[in-house]
């Protein structure tokens, strides 16, 4: 199908230099369970995309090659006045093009949802959230947790090579 990634995620970034659970989770977290314990290939925005490149550019592209995206729900992405370029790009790619599928993982209580932006909010009425609810469970990294179970539910078939 032309596509590098099995996923391209998409994250709040944070504007301090403290590190945060969210990216815990997206750099060590997420690679150790998805890439090293099932086999896929994420696109991950600081990991993937370079300093130096035409961030827009290497962003559109890496999103167009990616089979999913995935979108890390948390308050600080619903309460940013202005979202992501790639959170622009992914979601016209998945809405208006319908050729990316989106899985959304809501990482904190999120409650109503009404402060997000339209577009997400229709994808949850389509499909709903996948649950972050790990902090109460004994190993977070387990492959085996409802919770991956779920993610890799949406995610596309992963080719083994023989």
């Amino acid at each position: 199908d032309g596509k590098i990634y099995d996923a391209y995620v998409i994250y709040p970034r944070s504007h301090t230099n403290e590190a945060n659970f969210v990216e815990y989770f997206v750099y060590q977290i997420m690679p150790d369970i998805l890439e090293n314990k099932c086999g896929y290939k994420l696109c991950i925005y600081g990991r993937d995309i370079y300093p130096g490149e035409d961030t827009a550019s290497a962003i559109e592209k890496k999103i167009h090659k990616s089979r999913r995206l995935i979108i890390l729900l948390t308050h600080q992405l619903i309460n940013c006045k202005e979202p992501a370029y790639d959170q622009h790009i992914a979601l016209y790619s998945a809405l208006i093009q319908n050729d990316t599928k989106v899985i959304l993982l809501e990482m904190e209580t999120i409650g109503t949802y009404e402060k997000l932006q339209e577009s997400l909010r229709f994808i949850i009425k389509q499909q709903g959230t996948v649950k972050w609810k790990e902090q109460h469970t004994v190993h977070p990294q387990s492959s085996n947790s409802k919770f991956w179970k779920q993610v890799r539910y949406h995610m596309p078939l992963t080719l083994k090579s023989s």
